[in-house]
């Protein structure tokens, strides 16, 4: 995994009112665990699905809840997770298979996982989850995923940044949260941007951060429709506006890991500024919590396709479990290795089926694809020959792949 190394020395963070390319080179991967000098990276774990108790469900703004799942004791092994993770969450509504991946929002404790829904405008789950879900309730939520978690070898004097919009706050409320717990020198700045006051997500969550760390957790609210004292922090996040943040409120040259979370076009934004300032892509880590246009509908089951005998086809062949499963899928329908596999084993792991989450990740033995999409795998993965199934097309006669490596 990568290295990261310091750039220059680290002042205290002052306490100011506080992705083309990216398709083949997303750094999302790498997770550490741990503290201090004592970080094991974790043994990825086969998604799965486990039934869940909604143990509390609790307004962060109009629009947002946060909801928590009671994790029995039986099952805590498999809800571990790293600061930075996500989990998919799986209902039936309206008689339909519906499933949204959500970043864990609490730092890691034993007994329960929390994630933070906002709803989207025409949101089917999100606004099922804000209007029906109730304490009591059981839901479907998938083991932790993800790799936006840090991978400095120790926290102590590291300074650790964080750009994120709307909800994009979820991961890094755990995140900022278990940087500054697990180190009485570390650092954590955040650059966290929205509409209005109304709409800040984890207001006091963060309020109260800042009263716990003082002198080490800085963060700068900047507000597209709500006038501030500062200008810098009015408006919305152009290039201009993002250098004014980063020269006069974060300082790049002191930061050892960068995490943005957000739109497309922001991290992006983000990504090119900091490269061009001489921040080394290896020390930004990024996630996405869309992708696509406004409206577009997302494949959340495979799609019928009918295997008519006079046509040619591609042999998928895939072993999931240590077992072995083989579809055939026509040539014409262009579709992708999780759609056909999703045919004969119901249980392929997926969740946002849009080359986000990484869930669907599996490594190709035999044959060739091309990914439409890919926001979840390194560069590395993918010379090892990772790929994310929910966005592979045959390019061969026969394709295999393996979900169990």
């Amino acid at each position: 995994m990568m290295s990261l190394w310091t750039l220059g020395a680290k002042p205290r963070p002052h306490d100011a009112e506080r992705i083309a390319d990216a398709l083949l080179n997303s750094v999302v991967g790498g997770p550490s665990t741990g503290s201090g000098s004592e970080r094991v990276a974790p043994t990825r774990k086969r998604a799965r699905f486990h039934t869940l108790a909604v143990q509390e469900v609790r307004p962060l703004t109009q629009d947002a809840v946060e909801v928590t799942f009671a994790v029995p004791a039986a099952l805590s092994g498999e809800f571990d997770y790293l600061a930075g993770q996500h989990v998919a969450l799986r209902a039936e509504i309206d008689g339909r298979e519906v499933r949204r991946s959500y970043s864990l929002c609490r730092p890691p404790a034993a007994g329960s996982v929390s994630v933070a829904i906002k709803r989207d405008h025409g949101g089917q789950f999100s606004t099922w989850a804000q209007t029906e879900l109730r304490p009591g309730d059981e839901i479907d939520v998938m083991s932790p995923q993800g790799g936006f978690t840090s991978t400095l070898a120790a926290l102590d004097g590291a300074h650790v940044a964080g750009i994120a919009a709307g909800s994009g706050i979820t991961p890094l409320m755990a995140l900022a949260a278990t940087v500054l717990s697990r180190s009485e020198t570390s650092e954590f700045t955040l650059v966290y941007t929205n509409r209005s006051t109304m709409d800040v997500m984890f207001l006091e969550e963060l309020a109260d951060l800042k009263d716990r760390y003082p002198a080490r957790f800085a963060v700068h609210h900047v507000l597209t429709r709500e006038q501030r004292s500062a200008p810098l922090l009015s408006g919305r996040i152009d290039e201009e506006r993002l250098r004014g943040i980063l020269d006069g409120l974060v300082l790049p040259g002191t930061v050892d890991e960068w995490f943005l979370c957000g739109p497309f076009d922001l991290v992006q934004l983000c990504r090119d500024t900091l490269a061009d300032i001489g921040v080394e892509p290896a020390h930004v880590r990024y996630e996405l919590f869309t992708t696509g246009e406004p409206g577009q509908e997302r494949p959340d089951a495979g799609r019928p396709v009918v295997v008519r005998e006079d046509e040619p086809v591609t042999v998928i062949e895939f072993t999931l479990d240590g077992q072995s499963g083989m579809v055939q899928s026509p040539v014409s329908a262009n579709e992708s290795i999780l759609n056909a596999a999703l045919r004969v084993r119901p249980d392929v792991p997926f969740a946002c089926a849009g080359g986000v989450c990484g869930t669907c990740r599996a490594r190709l033995v035999d044959g060739s694809v091309t990914m439409t999409e890919n926001y979840a795998l390194e560069k590395d993965e993918i010379e090892r020959g990772y790929v994310l199934t929910c966005q592979s097309h045959p390019t061969s006669d026969r394709v295999v792949v393996d979900y169990d490596v």
